[in-house]
Formats: structure tokens, sequence, C-alpha cells
């Protein structure tokens, strides 16, 4: 198959080794555009992609999809389990549909695109790139976030941003509750210019639609977890 720029792979009977396997061998042969049909939902698939190749999974997949993903562009037509894009240090992941807990954790860099739900702990400890979901999400998310932007089209669940530091999220729906040390501040014109920019990220059909920029809640850090002060050992006790 040397020469050819797109192809496509038959996972039906397939372990997960073999697929990442034949993956890996039509990107060394310069294969760009590979399509991967009857996934099986199975884990782990097109985990630790190093070079700038479009993945399309035509189906569901399982756990730690597009984890470790540096530089490639993974598309999963149908759902995903937890762990979605995990560590990903740059490219995009985009998701069709839900998604389980723990998606974009540790993110680095590059951008995750769910046009469904995400479960619980979207988002947690993010160092850096930015997460747009088009639905709800469950608790905890930008859990400890670090760097980077959240952006929550829909609903969040109780503990929004809980133990954050410098992430920026941004809620078009209902915030169930707020974590520990989490505010809602002022949005101005360069957070709605900023949306807006991140929204192009988002083509497409999908089942879901964002509110208008301007429409949607800013939550930050107060900052009152940065440094520790004796006198406010009550507020760290909460924490813990």
């Amino acid at each position: 198959m040397r020469g050819e720029t797109m192809v496509e792979i038959d996972a039906t009977k397939c372990t997960t080794r073999e697929i990442n396997a034949e993956i890996r061998r039509q990107i060394s042969e310069n294969v760009r555009e590979i399509t991967v049909r009857h996934p099986g939902a199975k884990h782990n698939l097109g985990v630790a992609l190093l070079q700038a190749v479009l993945l399309r999974i035509a189906g569901s997949v399982g756990y730690y999809c597009g984890a470790l993903n540096d530089g490639a562009t993974v598309e999963v037509e149908g759902s995903a389990g937890w762990g979605l894009a995990e560590s990903m240090l740059s490219g995009m992941v985009r998701v069709r549909g839900d998604v389980g807990s723990g998606a974009a954790a540790a993110l680095r860099g590059g951008t995750v695109v769910i046009h469904g739900d995400a479960a619980a702990r979207l988002g947690a400890s993010i160092k850096g790139g930015q997460v747009v979901v088009l639905g709800d999400c469950g608790h905890m998310a930008a859990f400890l976030g670090q760097q980077g932007t959240l952006v929550v089209c829909g609903d969040t669940g109780p503990a929004f941003a809980d133990s954050m530091y410098a992430t920026v999220c941004y809620v078009g729906g209902k915030i169930a509750s707020l974590g520990t040390d989490a505010a809602v501040a002022p949005m101005d014109e360069g957070d709605v210019e900023k949306l807006e920019r991140i929204f192009e990220y988002v083509p497409g059909p999908s089942t879901k639609s964002h509110p208008p920029a301007s429409a949607f809640q800013k939550v930050v850090s107060e900052r009152k977890l940065w440094n520790f002060e004796q006198r406010e050992w009550r507020v760290w006790r909460e924490a813990l």
C-alpha cells in the first residue's frame, strides 16, 4: 500500500494491539488518512500517535482513545469510554457522541471537542489546551485545573472547578454548585471573542448547539488556595 494517502482498516476480528500496529504501519508508509471500521468499542485505540495523521473511527470506542496524542487528529463517530485524550500534548480529538469519566484529564495542549455529554471529572488536572463540550458534564469538572480553557455549553454537575488553579472555564447552562475556591467572574469583550474563536473548532452536524458566546458564565479560581495562610486553615481543611 506504499504511496496511498488514505486507507481503511476492518477491525472486526482484530485485537487492540493488531489495530494499533496496523495504524502505525500505515503511518510509516506515509498514509495520512486512516479509517477504522467496526471498532467494537475496543479500548486504547489510537494511543500515542506522534504524526499529523487523520484517524477516523467509524463507531464507538472504549477507554483511553486518543490518549498521549501528539499531533494527530482523531475523530470518533460514536461515543467513548473514560480517559478520552488523556495527557494529550497536541492535535485534536473529536467525539460525536457522549464520553465517560476523566475525558481530557491532564491535557497539556491541543483541542478536545465533545458533541454530546461528558461524565465526571472532565478536564481534571488540565495543564493546557482547550476542551469544548456541547452538552452537559458531571461532577468535579476542571478539578485541580492548572492551565488551559474548559467550555461547557450545557449544565455542569456539582463541585465545578474545585481547587482549580489557573484554568479558565465558561459555562453556557446552569452550574449545579461551585467547588472550593471557584468563583464566577465578569465576562468582558475578550472572553466573548475567545469563545467565538473556540467555537470555530466545532463545525459539522451535532445534536446540540451552543448558546451565544455572550450568554456564558466565566468561572475562575479565587486563589485562596494558591498560598497557605495559617489564619485560613479552615479553607484548606475543607479542600481536603
